[in-house]
């Protein structure tokens, strides 16, 4: 029997979130535990079930749902903790120089992109200082694809006074290695913007646990 002590809540806030095993953090956002388990050992059987919290976290709602003591309130309630640390890494990267932030950039792009099912085309757009001025995904593709087309990404561009432009997609593989037709088409997408003095500063490729800069392998140049 845990002492009030020793209970999660009362652990954060005497200690500090980061104290936390995942199975306590997860203890709290399920508040309650079911019939046969209490909320800890839930959330134990629960990452045992998943694997990890990301994979929690990436669940389908089928998925999610199907586990006992978990439902379509909690289901909900954790898309919205999700976009709100999207909108919150954001608004980090808003505050900022997107290019003296490299660390923050790649948080935001990687919670972004990296357990999308299919493939998906992000961009950033930049004003003259390089801050960020919106991001959006402009196209999504198959498990293993995505059209892209330059002319829209012109667009898009123009609509948002872009100076400068961050592109991004995932490999839904898991393998972050660009291949020829991703160097191919940010090629294409660099010469169309050039036309229209708009630079591409980076292009990443988000994997499972890696992410590929094309600047830093030298091919933005």
């Amino acid at each position: 029997m845990l002492t009030k002590k020793q209970m999660p809540r009362e652990k954060l806030l005497s200690r500090g979130p980061q104290f936390l095993s995942d199975e306590e953090l997860l203890a709290i956002f399920l508040r309650t535990g079911t019939r046969e388990m209490n909320v800890l050992h839930l959330a134990h059987h629960l990452l045992g079930e998943f694997g990890s919290l990301r994979k929690l976290f990436a669940a389908t709602q089928e998925e999610f749902c199907r586990f006992k003591g978990l439902g379509e309130a909690k289901y909900v309630q954790l898309q919205a903790i999700l976009e709100m640390t999207q909108r919150y890494l954001m608004e980090t990267l808003e505050r900022g120089d997107a290019l003296t932030s490299p660390a923050q950039t790649r948080l935001y792009l990687s919670s972004l992109l990296r357990d999308r099912a299919r493939e998906a085309f992000y961009v950033l757009y930049l004003d003259n200082q390089n801050r960020v001025i919106q991001g959006e995904t402009l196209f999504e593709g198959t498990i293993d694809a995505a059209s892209v087309y330059p002319r829209e990404i012109v667009k898009q561009a123009l609509h948002h006074n872009a100076a400068a432009l961050i592109l991004a997609h995932n490999h839904p593989s898991g393998v972050a290695e660009p291949s020829q037709a991703d160097r191919r088409i940010t090629i294409r997408i660099k010469e169309a913007l050039a036309l229209i003095d708009i630079r591409v500063l980076d292009h990443f490729v988000i994997g499972d646990g890696e992410i590929v800069s094309f600047c830093e392998r030298g091919w933005m140049e």
